[in-house]
């Protein structure tokens, strides 16, 4: 596999959120709140975009914090109680507001990513999932994640 660079991680996450947004931007407003997931708290469409839209941001800053040097995620890092505060927090924005917070943190992504260097994609640190990795790995991840939950509910739509 050919090396892995900040050119090619941007190319992939402005494809992949090119593609999200494109969806997302098609809904009626009946299908955000077709139920994804049942399991515990029952997620909805929009559930899952701010989904999208907190843990790019917190991810983005834990980037950035690991290449300053920091360790990255706390080894109690709660993925589960993180995800339900940021449910909580959102839960009075509207659709079409996550929309256009997820087109601009995929963009903040997107312009950090295509600065950094071959050095700094090699920076390790602890990522709330994947355990010490390096920054790279971190960043696939990033586009993996949403194309993860994005097969989920397309087929609810579709």
């Amino acid at each position: 596999m050919p090396e892995t660079t900040s050119a090619w991680l941007a190319k992939r996450l402005t494809k992949e959120g090119d593609k999200v947004i494109s969806y997302f931007s098609t809904l009626r407003d009946d299908q955000w709140q077709a139920e994804v997931y049942t399991e515990g708290d029952t997620w909805t469409i929009r559930n899952v975009l701010a989904h999208f839209v907190t843990s790019e941001r917190g991810l983005l800053k834990l980037f950035k914090s690991i290449l300053e040097g920091g360790p990255g995620a706390s080894e109690y890092f709660s993925i589960d109680h993180y995800n339900a505060r940021q449910q909580e927090k959102t839960r009075g924005v509207t659709p079409q507001e996550l929309l256009e917070q997820y087109v601009k943190v995929r963009a903040d992504t997107v312009e950090w990513v295509t600065g950094l260097s071959q050095d700094d994609l090699a920076v390790e640190g602890r990522h709330p999932f994947m355990g010490q990795v390096q920054l790279v790995e971190m960043l696939k991840m990033l586009y993996l994640h949403n194309q993860l939950h994005f097969r989920d509910f397309r087929k609810l739509v579709e």
